[in-house]
């Protein structure tokens, strides 16, 4: 184990192999934090975000002596995957995993496996910031998360347009296919089960289902033809009408982005409101790209990070879940030049000081203000996404 035992209150003493220092005893969380290594399990596909990890290491570091790793995931499910490979071998103390960038069906599935650590978010100091009222930051996808997991960003999607070549905006679903067969070969989305790719067939869902309040319950073999056939119908009309007509599409979400600036498409997709800033920031887009909305809302939900049960550094993982709910890590975030994430405090629960900084940022030139994105319509249930996916490359899926 790679517990400090000198700071584990008594009350676990007689169990130091399953000792864990209790989430609402900061200061004891913090003494046997110093000297942990963290391994953070976290998407690895973004440039900005490695960097913004990279910092989040740098300063959990300086302040509290916890080193923070980063293992780069391609997907979530890697890392899922290897907490139930050691559950299922008995290792069940110092697991390889410490932290996942965790949502959806991946969290649903830990959660109801008995696989993670908790509560313990709630617990967190800087929890008594966090906008639990106004942001989706205790439910998962239509999960409770209930302390399980604990939140440090906020995403909506938007669609990315290049206003040089496509100047005009969609209202709609209906309208995006009519623009894509005027335009053919002008748009695409990464490849399911990509989360982005997948998450545009959702709101496709969500635009063209006769009742959209069916998604927030699981899926249901009973309607499930009849709920889908809408979407399944738009997508065999949109996918001759796509980049390269359908036969490949992008794998990910930067390879689309690259898309954009090879001017090989003028629409594109992110889950971040801010992304598109941030790439023209950097340089790796036309300053021309805009961002909106659908008329009637687009998916949006709070990113969070859970503890394996198994962890052997539960309160290093606890120390920088709670650094990253911090205003100065929400704020290091929100700018556009970092990550352009939105943030999941409350402004009016912070400092006057720790406000100014928020209000003197520049959210970038292609950035939707909080009244123009509107409000995100919620996740739909974690069943449907895997659901929905696998439909989609049954029926779609390309080798590319």
């Amino acid at each position: 184990m790679k517990y400090v035992l000198g700071a584990v209150t008594a009350s676990f003493l007689a169990f130091p192999a399953l000792a864990d220092t209790d989430p609402a005893d900061w200061d004891a969380v913090l003494n046997a934090a110093e000297g942990q290594t963290v391994y953070w399990n976290a998407w690895g596909g973004s440039t900005t975000t490695n960097d913004f990890i990279a910092w989040v290491g740098k300063r959990v570091a300086e302040d509290h002596g916890v080193i923070l790793e980063h293992v780069k995931l391609s997907s979530t499910a890697d890392a899922v995957g290897r907490v139930v490979a050691e559950k299922s071998a008995g290792t069940d103390t110092d697991g390889a995993v410490d932290m996942i960038w965790i949502n959806g069906a991946n969290f649903a599935s830990m959660k109801e496996n008995d696989l993670l650590f908790g509560p313990f978010a709630e617990s967190l100091p800087n929890w008594q910031v966090v906008d639990v009222d106004g942001k989706t930051v205790q439910t998962d996808f239509t999960v409770p998360t209930e302390g399980y997991e604990s939140p440090w960003a906020m995403a909506q999607m938007v669609f990315m347009h290049d206003t040089a070549d496509m100047p005009d905006t969609v209202a709609n679903m209906q309208a995006l296919l009519e623009w894509s067969a005027n335009n053919p070969g002008r748009f695409t989305y990464p490849q399911p089960p990509d989360f982005l790719g997948t998450t545009f067939l959702k709101q496709a869902l969500y635009g063209l289902v006769e009742d959209p309040a069916v998604l927030l319950s699981p899926v249901d073999d009973a309607n499930y033809d009849d709920v889908t056939a809408p979407l399944w119908a738009f997508i065999d009309e949109l996918t001759p009408t796509l980049w390269r007509e359908g036969r490949a599409y992008p794998q990910t979400g930067a390879t689309q982005m690259q898309l954009i600036a090879d001017n090989e498409i003028d629409l594109a997709i992110s889950f971040s409101p801010g992304a598109a800033s941030t790439a023209i920031e950097n340089g790796e887009i036309p300053d021309s790209v805009r961002t909106f909305v659908l008329e009637d809302g687009t998916i949006g939900n709070a990113s969070f990070v859970a503890i394996p049960y198994n962890s052997g550094s539960k309160e290093g993982a606890m120390v920088v879940a709670n650094f990253l709910m911090s205003p100065e890590a929400q704020a290091r975030a929100l700018d556009p030049q970092n990550l352009g994430y939105g943030t999941v405090l409350d402004m009016t629960k912070i400092s006057a000081e720790e406000k100014s900084v928020f209000d003197s940022i520049d959210l970038g030139i292609a950035t939707l203000t909080p009244a123009e994105l509107g409000t995100a319509l919620a996740e739909p249930h974690p069943s449907w996404m895997t659901r929905v996916a696998d439909d989609w490359v049954g029926r779609y899926g390309v080798s590319e």
